[in-house]
């Protein structure tokens, strides 16, 4: 399969539109899904799968897309963003989160789509992809993240702190000496804990860690989302909650063991060289398993999907995809 190389300008975003569908999608749980639709309605169909675990989705992701190509369907996870409740982690599992994508599916009458995931956007997107390989025409997945426990040491024990030392102090200064062993089990306790002031500057301290590695501009380039209560509770609670589980995968490794499932799905990978949050080792893992899949470093990029590369590479995706 023939991937484009362009030594061209950079591409950059598509203008602003508006959605012209959005509700709230029942589920078989306490959760209520809300869900958008932008772009032309009777254009290819690309689900966009927001990261975190606990992110959301937000008016720039519809701007990775032709408008007139795309009809982009976006939607919060359980627990996240504007789905209903807030924060919850009732029946919010890996696989619960694929049966959502499969009933959204069915209820906008589409049969196959693009799917478009970075960071724990990924991780779903193959996810569901290995679960519903004839679901899906095509790939584009960003800042790879296998969901591996070396990959979580790497940056919530040992690793990205000596990176960011800066941050990594304001990380671990809501956490007594005596717990940084497992710093992972020690906010575990404190965001599911009682103490609501507790948990939420836990929540802020997570989440900012996270916000403070996400660009090779460092931590003064923090979006302002993740120090604010009502992002961060949700991200850190929801996010610490599938990372303390493994991602509900039934064993280590699981993504790359079942990849075989689908290295016929057309891909394009973009990873940051500089990507800290979700090392290059991941894409390269995965590069390694499945070579069929067009992997695109970009040499000064971190993780971030705002970074004028990052960007580029992933317009070049989606003009790529609109033309299978």
């Amino acid at each position: 399969m023939a991937f484009p190389v362009s030594d061209a300008p950079r591409r950059e975003l598509f203008p602003e539109i508006e959605s012209f569908a959005s509700g709230w999608m029942p589920t078989d749980s306490v959760h209520e899904i809300y869900y958008e639709e932008s772009g032309n309605p009777q254009g290819i169909p690309v689900l966009v799968l927001h990261g975190g675990p606990g992110g959301a989705v937000n008016p720039g992701m519809r701007r990775y897309f032709d408008p007139a190509k795309y009809r982009i369907v976006m939607f919060d996870q359980r627990g996240c963003g504007q789905s209903r409740p807030n924060a919850s982690l009732e029946d919010n599992t890996t696989w619960t989160l694929i049966e959502d994508i499969e009933r959204l599916r069915e209820r906008c009458g589409i049969d196959r789509w693009v799917v478009f995931g970075g960071s724990w956007g990924s991780t779903l997107a193959m996810a569901y992809a290995i679960t519903h390989p004839e679901r899906v025409s095509a790939l584009i997945l960003r800042g790879i993240f296998l969901l591996t426990r070396k990959e979580l040491q790497w940056f919530y024990q040992d690793g990205a702190s000596m990176i960011f030392p800066d941050a990594w102090e304001r990380f671990i200064a809501p956490i007594p000496e005596d717990e940084r062993h497992d710093l992972m089990a020690a906010y575990y306790k404190r965001l599911i804990g009682e103490d609501r002031s507790e948990r939420e500057a836990c929540a802020i301290a997570w989440s900012s860690w996270e916000g403070e590695t996400v660009s090779v501009e460092g931590p003064g380039a923090r979006p302002d989302k993740f120090a604010e209560p009502d992002f961060a509770v949700a991200f850190a609670r929801i996010e610490n909650w599938y990372f303390t589980n493994g991602g509900f995968f039934p064993e280590e490794g699981w993504l790359l063991k079942n990849i075989g499932r689908i290295r016929h799905i057309p891909a394009w990978i973009a990873q940051g060289r500089f990507d800290v949050v979700t090392p290059i080792s991941g894409a390269w893992a995965l590069h390694r398993a499945w070579p069929e899949a067009h992997l695109d470093i970009v040499p000064d990029a971190g993780h971030a999907s705002t970074e004028p590369g990052i960007v580029d590479s992933l317009i070049r995706a989606t003009d790529w995809a609109a033309g299978l």
